[in-house]
């Protein structure tokens, strides 16, 4: 029946002694309960063995005497048959869950006497020196008095003792170290002794509660958080599972260095198990479809330094439906949907009129709301029928009033709505599956409301049947495309850009200064009773997350369409439009195609390769019929290969510097290849010679892309072109037409280039690492990144045009989301990937070693590694369908790659 949670707030609970605790001793109605009495810092508990008798617990600064009676006093209640006797005095006593029902505290005032009779006689001069020395501490006046003496008094215990090292799982462990700590759990804390070995962390709990040790196998472990408790960098939090909310160990240690050094340990160990995760590979997966808005919360929650073992911490999840009076729930209405744009406080215009009038009148530091949307009070109110422990504890042994107490979903949403001072969110357990936080299960009573009504279960709207529908049907709304549509906004507002500085101001966005990270600097505070106070305050009034996002987040990818979702086994099903079979279009069969080639594109398979250049392949073409391969390479010719006899039937060379790649005119009939010589070269295939030259830059020509009737060249006279190009007529020798239509400044050589599915927008990577994003119809750059240090080597959207991918000679896989200009994830190779091909979530990539490589992007992995080229992968072309592929090499070789599935 004990726990933690009897103690005050910040109450440390030391060592615990059978005993029995004596009543009217030496009276007619003498009574002896056995049982366990617990030594805490601001307290003495005695839980007895009877679970009828309540739990008493004796303030020390209510005690009027401690002591131990000595044998010569005349009216020794103990001289007779005992010995080991405490006697406590005090002036007030709680009776804490008698007859073991959880209910409000019973106080007994006035003088009472407690006689304690321990089994081990030797220990009371112990325990009465230590009960003096915390007596002494709880009735210093200024708090942080009291919390210094008993963290001084907590210290020397830690001192005296070390972990034992019997409690090791196997004795061929390797420790790697050791230090003090406390272990975090809601609301409370407790000290003791951590261990990290080479297989296992361990932590040893000063009193032995709740059990002798607390052991985590390292092999286990998936996710690591360092964490900011008490507004101090000390916290550690442990995962093993990759999904859940709860972790399996939070630790708190006295001092930075350590929480350093074990989550190093801890890392070291996992980082060559698992990728750590940051919220922008999150970001990517969620943008993508692989994992459910619930779930990227949940994870932003965790970065963001939100834990369920911090109360004034916890995660936050936003209110998504307003309609809470209809019989039936429409997802398909916008107006079901709370405006996920604007914080709670600005959800109302009425009552954000005159918080702004008051804000506007206000000294600084200003604040637009008095309250947070997130704190231990707003937790507990929820969580009251499921953790009533908790409410006691932090509201010294009180429910709240039954009229404030968390009685109907409706009516809390219009308090949401209309309070002058209630501005909160939900929880993630309004988007869970367990419904007992709805239902009085553990029939308490938490009063009478004004009306004479008893507090029994939360009302649900009229559109629930049940708690688990209520429950079922917040899923549906959190995964509906309103909601993934607009998710963005609300992340803007409680983790990203709109958190702080002037755009939380125009957002309405504005909380009291101490709320955000950093808003006070507690080591700067030299009085420890001022620190005391503020923390208490802050802890109390709610933190704001830590920000994840300076610049906007980026909008899920609404699929509109029918498509194959290729992670449909651990992925929601997005807004995807039925469409009956006798409809599917040959589009529709494509895609299927595609994603099939896709899936099984680890099963490539080298077909043939054949030696047709002097130097490294730098181009591959292959006409729509696909009977012959073109080529250019930095042996300066463009090579017609014919697949069908296995020969090389054409060998052109325009000048005697190197070609860098080559295309074909839809038609078929014309071949443009660029070259070093700073020329792009036109050659006929029908008529086997060179049917024109534009002499387009200043410098070597690097990379040529050719969409609906335009020519970019991208160039090392740092600048790509877009040309109007209008065909001559081969036959009378006319020469084509050129009109320069745009020019791309850059500061350094441009090496490659790529366009979006609409050809809208182009994408550049130069010589110094930098990725430009541009706008071709206005010839604007939209965003610029220093992403690579060293050579951007290829570049490339994704089908759907969100995502750009590149990578360079710094061994990086690079992810922008092109509407945001953000770099959404980044993934380290061990050697460069020259070119590769990608769908958006899987790479195909020619690797410097000559190798082919398929990567998990999400997972940041290698999945499959291919034997091809001896030389580094230079070239790589891919068919439309995805499932035929020829790579160019160093080697001089091109390899013709056969799917088989």
């Amino acid at each position: 029946r004990f726990s933690l949670l009897l103690l005050n707030l910040e109450e440390y609970y030391f060592e615990q002694h059978t005993a029995n605790h004596i009543i009217n001793k030496g009276h007619k109605d003498e009574r002896k309960f056995r049982g366990s009495l617990k030594i805490c810092s601001k307290s003495i508990i005695f839980e007895p063995d009877d679970n009828i008798q309540p739990i008493i617990k004796i303030p020390l600064r209510d005690c009027i005497s401690i002591k131990a009676p000595e044998d010569n006093e005349a009216n020794n209640p103990f001289t007779r048959d005992t010995s080991g006797g405490i006697s406590v005095l005090c002036s007030q006593v709680f009776l804490i869950k008698e007859r073991n029902v959880i209910a409000p505290y019973k106080t007994i005032r006035g003088r009472t006497e407690h006689l304690f009779q321990l089994d081990v006689a030797g220990k009371v001069g112990d325990v009465v020196q230590t009960l003096h020395q915390l007596y002494r501490a709880s009735c210093l006046d200024k708090m942080g008095d009291q919390a210094a003496m008993i963290t001084a008094i907590l210290q020397s215990r830690l001192a005296r003792t070390s972990f034992d090292k019997n409690r090791f799982q196997s004795i061929s462990e390797t420790l790697h170290m050791e230090c003090k700590a406390e272990m975090v759990t809601p609301l409370v804390t407790n000290p003791g002794h951590v261990c990290v070995t080479d297989a296992n962390l361990y932590f040893q709990p000063l009193n032995g509660y709740p059990k002798p040790v607390v052991q985590i196998t390292l092999q286990n472990v998936r996710r690591i958080y360092k964490r900011r408790h008490g507004l101090m960098p000390l916290g550690l939090e442990v995962f093993c599972t990759e999904n859940d909310l709860c972790s399996d160990i939070y630790l708190k240690f006295y001092n930075y260095q350590d929480r350093d050094e074990v989550y190093f340990l801890i890392a070291t160990y996992i980082e060559n198990h698992i990728a750590e995760h940051t919220a922008e590979s999150y970001m990517l997966q969620w943008q993508r479809g692989h994992i459910s808005n619930y779930q990227y919360l949940l994870h932003l929650n965790n970065l963001a330094d939100r834990s369920c073992n911090d109360l004034s911490q916890y995660p936050v999840f936003p209110w998504i439906i307003a309609d809470y009076s209809s019989s039936v729930l429409d997802l398909t209405k916008p107006e079901t949907f709370r405006d996920l744009s604007k914080p709670v406080g600005a959800l109302n215009k009425e009552r954000l009129d005159r918080l702004l009038t008051r804000y506007q009148e206000m000294p600084e530091p200003k604040f637009m709301y008095g309250s947070h949307y997130s704190s231990p009070g707003y937790v507990l109110f929820y969580l009251v029928r499921v953790a009533p422990e908790y409410m006691l504890c932090l509201q010294n042994g009180k429910f709240d009033h039954a009229d404030r107490m968390f009685n109907s979903i409706a009516e809390t949403w219009k308090n949401c709505l209309d309070g002058a001072t209630d501005f909160k969110e939900l929880i993630p357990e309004f988007y869970e599956n367990d419904p007992s936080f709805l239902v009085n299960s553990l029939k308490l009573d938490l009063g009478k409301r004004q009306g004479g009504k008893i507090v029994e279960d939360v009302e649900l709207p009229p559109w629930a049947s049940g708690p688990d529908d209520f429950l079922q049907k917040s899923q549906e709304a959190l995964e509906s495309q309103y909601v993934s549509e607009h998710l963005h906004e609300w992340i803007d507002i409680i983790f990203g850009y709109k958190q702080k500085g002037s755009e939380a101001v125009a957002a309405h966005n504005v909380f009291h200064p101490l709320t955000y990270e950093g808003g006070v600097d507690l080591n700067s505070i030299m009085d420890p009773n001022e620190k005391v106070a503020l923390l208490t305050q802050i802890l109390e009034f709610g933190q704001t997350p830590k920000q994840l996002f300076t610049t906007p987040h980026p909008q899920r990818i609404i699929r509109r369409l029918k498509s194959l979702s290729r992670t449909s086994s651990h992925s929601i099903s997005l807004a995807e439009s039925p469409v009956s079979p006798n409809e599917e279009s040959f589009e529709d069969l494509t895609e299927e195609s595609i994603t099939l080639a896709w899936n099984n594109i680890a099963k490539l398979k080298l077909d043939k390769q054949y030696k047709i250049h002097k130097e490294a392949i730098t181009g591959i073409a292959v006409p729509s019929n696909g009977s012959s391969v073109f080529t250019t390479s930095q042996d300066s010719t463009l090579k017609m290969f014919s697949k069908e006899s296995k020969t090389i039937q054409r060998s052109v060379s325009f000048s005697n510097m190197a070609l860098s790649s080559c295309l074909i005119l839809p038609g078929d009939t014309t071949v443009i290849s660029s070259s070093w010589d700073n020329h792009i070269y036109f050659y006929s295939v029908a008529f086997g010679r060179q049917q024109d030259i534009l002499m387009g830059h200043d410098d070597a020509v690097s990379k040529i892309s050719w969409r609906d009737g335009r020519l970019y060249s991208a160039s090392w006279d740092s600048t790509v072109k877009v040309w109007h190009c209008v065909p001559g007529e081969t036959l009378s020798n006319k020469k084509h037409h050129f009109e320069l239509l745009a020019e791309l400044e850059h500061d350094v050589s441009v090496n490659t280039i790529d366009l979006n599915a609409a050809n809208t927008i182009l994408a550049s990577g130069t010589k110094d690492g930098t990725i430009s994003v541009w706008d071709v119809t206005t010839a604007t750059v939209l965003h610029q990144l220093p992403c690579h240090s060293g050579t951007v080597f290829d570049a490339a959207f994704s089908p759907d045009s969100r995502h750009l991918l590149s990578t360079g000679e710094d061994c990086c896989f690079k992810v922008i989301d092109v509407q945001t200009g953000m770099l959404i994830s980044s993934v380290t190779t061990d050697e460069p990937q020259r070119c590769f091909k990608w769908d958006g979530n899987t790479i195909l990539s020619g690797a410097q070693s000559g190798e082919l490589l398929i990567w998990d992007l999400l997972g940041g992995k290698v999945t499959e590694r291919i034997k091809g080229h001896t030389g580094a992968v230079t070239a790589m072309w891919m068919n439309e369908q995805c499932n035929s592929v020829i790579t160019g090499g160093e080697d001089k070789q091109i390899i013709f790659w056969k799917l088989q599935y």
